[in-house]
């Protein structure tokens, strides 16, 4: 595996998944009582909490470069789903960008199951988004 590639892609992957954790809890605890999707925002923030840790622990024999991208989400826009839903389609167009330039198949393979994860996200808010 490409240690410098990898390393890259995982300081990229804590990065997302920091923010993701600490942006659902925000909107679950904003939203709590208010709106129906509180409680998928709570187990949203619970799951990227604990890849945050896997990542962390799975990264932590790599020196880690400096981030130079900014992951943080755009919290513009009143609907809390939509803002959700940007933010997990934009992961995985990263994680999928990432996975056709990766320089091994390890790599390419850690990068898809990262997109895949996000894809599941955002199944998950598109549904709520979308009334029965």
């Amino acid at each position: 595996m490409s240690d410098t590639f990898t390393a890259e892609l995982y300081v990229h992957a804590i990065a997302i998944e920091r923010e993701a954790a600490r942006r659902y809890a925000e909107l679950a605890e904003r939203m709590e009582r208010q709106h129906p999707a509180a409680a998928l925002f709570r187990q949203l923030a619970q799951a990227e909490a604990h890849r945050l840790a896997d990542l962390r622990r799975e990264s932590a024999e790599l020196e880690l470069p400096d981030l130079t991208v900014d992951h943080t989400w755009r919290m513009d826009g009143r609907d809390p789903l939509q803002i959700a839903l940007r933010a997990e389609k934009a992961a995985r167009a990263f994680f999928e960008q990432a996975a056709r330039t990766a320089p091994d198949p390890a790599v390419r393979a850690l990068a898809l199951e990262m997109a895949a994860e996000e894809s599941a996200h955002a199944e998950l808010i598109g549904r709520a988004a979308t009334p029965p």
